[in-house]
């Protein structure tokens, strides 16, 4: 193939690899593709379409573009068991990127976007229990280990979104530097997040089908007062960003702790649901080279 990605960010879920994504698309020289979530190599659908399938996505990349895509699939396990195994057969020297950010914020925005999709049901509080996957995907040090040890640390970066809101442009040139990126890198204010969970609304196949149809959207937009209409849409948004319960809290905080623990260990800093936001703010995120797993080596 011409094009190939050199790199990939492959998660966490709602830690903001949207933004990442768009400002290093922003970057002369830097190709990230227009599908912003392929999930090739977990989506068995995807996957079984063939693997010129993800090259295509890459064909108009200039030939000397730094090719990369995003794809949060690529850590949620267990619910994507084979994308390790499909991610070293196609592309053993991949550079990765994974960013976190306080666990139990990105498990709320997770639930946030998952109640607009109609995935979960019920309270934060009753769907915490229900859904293992909710926390699963916030334990870090899990998703992080199969990749740590198949690939090696040093093909592994380990991003924090709270030091990206602090800082955005040391962050996105301490990215550039390891996807090999030359070049300034520059952070572009304009480039914002686009897509934020409190503005999404419920999906609904009969509203959606009326609200995006074009002619009964021009009709709409031509008859119906624009007070009325963001009346209406307010019935299918969720009104308030749900909270946790101290109950819930601490719940959560018994399932998630030991593995902050993990995680610090293998960076050298004392983490957990605590002090996760003090923790990693104070310290640039590196892998101690005698704490991080390395049991096989990369191909």
């Amino acid at each position: 193939m011409a094009n190939s990605p050199t790199f990939i960010i492959m998660g966490a879920m709602k830690c903001a690899t949207t933004t990442l994504h768009e400002q290093l698309s922003e970057q002369p020289g830097v190709f990230m593709t227009s599908l912003k979530e392929p999930n090739f190599f977990s989506d068995d659908e995807n996957y079984a379409a063939g693997i010129k399938a993800y090259w295509n996505l890459f064909d108009v990349a200039g030939p000397t573009d730094i090719c990369g895509e995003s794809s949060t699939h690529y850590t949620k396990l267990p619910t994507y068991p084979h994308t390790l195994t499909r991610l070293r057969r196609h592309l053993p020297h991949i550079k990765l990127v994974y960013v976190m950010r306080h666990p139990l914020d990105r498990l709320v925005s997770q639930y946030v976007h998952e109640w607009t999709q109609r995935t979960v049901s019920g309270s934060l509080s009753d769907a915490i229990k229900r859904y293992p996957r909710l926390h699963q995907y916030s334990l870090y040090s899990m998703q992080l280990r199969p990749y740590l040890e198949a690939f090696g640390p040093e093909t592994v970066l380990p991003v924090f979104l709270e030091r990206v809101q602090l800082n955005p442009a040391a962050e996105l040139a301490r990215i550039g530097r390891f996807i090999g990126y030359t070049q300034p890198t520059v952070w572009h204010e304009e480039t914002g997040h686009r897509h934020a969970s409190r503005d999404r609304l419920r999906k609904n196949p009969w509203r959606d089908a009326l609200v995006h149809t074009p002619i009964l959207h021009e009709l709409r937009r031509r008859l119906v007062p624009k007070s009325v209409r963001t009346q209406v849409r307010g019935l299918w948004q969720m009104k308030q960003r749900p909270e946790l319960s101290e109950g819930d809290r601490t719940w959560l905080q018994t399932r998630l702790d030991p593995d902050m623990a993990t995680l610090g260990h293998w960076l050298e800093l004392e983490l957990s649901c605590q002090n996760f936001a003090t923790a990693v703010t104070e310290h640039t995120p590196e892998w101690s080279p005698n704490a991080v797993p390395r049991l096989v080596a990369a191909e």
